[in-house]
């Protein structure tokens, strides 16, 4: 019995469709990070940039003042002093890490409530506690733990310190090296941690409202997570078993092969 002849434009089409069926067996759930998370928080009003001191933020503290040895007992044991009296703070030994409750233990003062203040709020609680021993107390605080996530499909994903404790999401986009090609530019997933909690949003950058989001400044700890578009998605379905769909691939024009001969 002889068998049905069929066109070639037709038997083009079936390999493409085998092949297909085949690849798509890899689903966008395996993909996308974070794909569960759709709220979005919206506020109107343009926000200035401040620092908000929270729980595991590591801090230098000094403090100095005319008299450099009224002020010896508030600056921890390791902090040093410049040839020109000046005190020199080491970041390693004149750290306080803000405990889980936002208090440090600092010297003589005993426990200070710093969690949830600006570093100006901060900086004015410990000048108004230490006025009672020390004339005219020049204090200065500097975070060192500051850092920032940036993942998915960017050119160098990973955490960064930032020094200045102030960077907006552009800047941080260029520390990653920029986003690929194929990252969603449209929806950008930031994820930050505000008083013991996980808040969510996604912002636009293709948008100028973008700079007056009140997620254009990053906090110490956020994370930015750059989401694959489709055409990434729909590439990834052929990646993993490329030889294996190949091999199919070539069966089944070996077959279209023997039935249009």
């Amino acid at each position: 019995m002889n068998l049905p002849q069929i066109p070639l434009f037709n038997s083009f089409l079936i390999v493409c469709f085998s092949i297909f069926i085949l690849s798509s067996c890899t689903s966008r759930k395996e993909i996308v990070y974070f794909q569960d998370i759709a709220s979005e928080n919206k506020e109107n009003n343009v926000q200035l940039y401040k620092t908000t001191l929270q729980p595991d933020d590591l801090l230098v503290i000094t403090v100095s003042a005319i008299d450099m040895d009224a002020v010896r007992p508030f600056n921890l044991i390791n902090a040093g002093y410049s040839p020109n009296n000046t005190l020199v703070a080491n970041a390693k030994n004149q750290s306080y890490l803000i405990a889980t409750d936002g208090t440090i233990n600092f010297p003589v003062i005993g426990s200070v409530q710093l969690g949830g203040l600006s570093k100006t709020a901060a900086i004015a609680l410990l000048k108004k506690h230490l006025e009672v021993y020390v004339k005219d107390p020049i204090i200065n605080i500097e975070m060192v733990n500051f850092k920032i996530s940036v993942l998915g499909e960017v050119r160098s994903p990973g955490t960064f310190t930032i020094p200045n404790e102030r960077i907006t999401i552009m800047e941080a986009l260029g520390l990653a090296g920029d986003l690929n090609i194929n990252g969603k530019r449209n929806n950008v997933l930031i994820i930050r941690d505000t008083n013991g909690s996980k808040t969510y949003t996604r912002i636009d950058l293709t948008k100028k409202e973008l700079f007056s989001s009140p997620f254009y400044y990053l906090q110490q700890n956020d994370v930015v997570y750059i989401e694959p578009n489709k055409a990434r998605i729909q590439a990834a379905d052929y990646s993993p078993n490329t030889g294996v769909y190949l091999t199919l691939a070539s069966i089944l024009i070996s077959l279209v092969s023997i039935l249009t001969r």
